[in-house]
């Protein structure tokens, strides 16, 4: 009986591990705790694994350890900047192929282009309106599983 109990046990854990392994992994690259909180907690909800970053540096090398879907990267950040950040997910032939969303409180003629630049995929402005944002995730996970799969032709 002991040996089938375990083995329970181990289906249930394989199920689980299955299905986090299913889930999209989000890197959240803020500095700032309730930005933090607030938008990781409503990713969880919507069945998204969050991982956390504090600052530019952080991101950087949490990307490489963590397999990330996709980043969302505040762009005013300590110890390195979103837009260096962003520039050197995209030099690094491990991460270049990770959408990143800029986060920022700027709104600006012209911060759109230059988040386009630094190599973000899509732009986001503060505060958060999490449908608008949630669309954005959305179309570029899809577009990310897309390129994955093979084309006749």
């Amino acid at each position: 009986m002991r040996r089938a109990a375990r083995d329970t046990t181990h289906g249930r854990e394989g199920r689980l591990n299955a299905l986090r392994d299913a889930m999209h992994t989000i890197l959240l690259v803020e500095d700032n705790e309730m930005n933090r909180d607030m938008l990781s907690r409503r990713l969880e909800r919507r069945g998204y694994r969050v991982v956390l970053a504090m600052d530019g540096q952080s991101g950087v090398e949490m990307a490489g350890t963590e397999a990330p879907d996709l980043v969302l990267m505040d762009m005013s950040l300590p110890v390195l900047d979103g837009w260096e950040a962003t520039r050197r997910l995209k030099a690094d032939p491990a991460t270049a192929h990770l959408p990143v969303i800029a986060l920022t409180a700027h709104a600006m003629s012209g911060d759109r282009d230059r988040a386009i630049a630094a190599g973000c995929d899509d732009y986001d402005t503060k505060p958060i309106e999490l449908p608008r944002l949630l669309g954005k995730i959305e179309a570029l996970l899809g577009a990310s599983a897309g390129a994955d799969v093979p084309t006749d032709g």
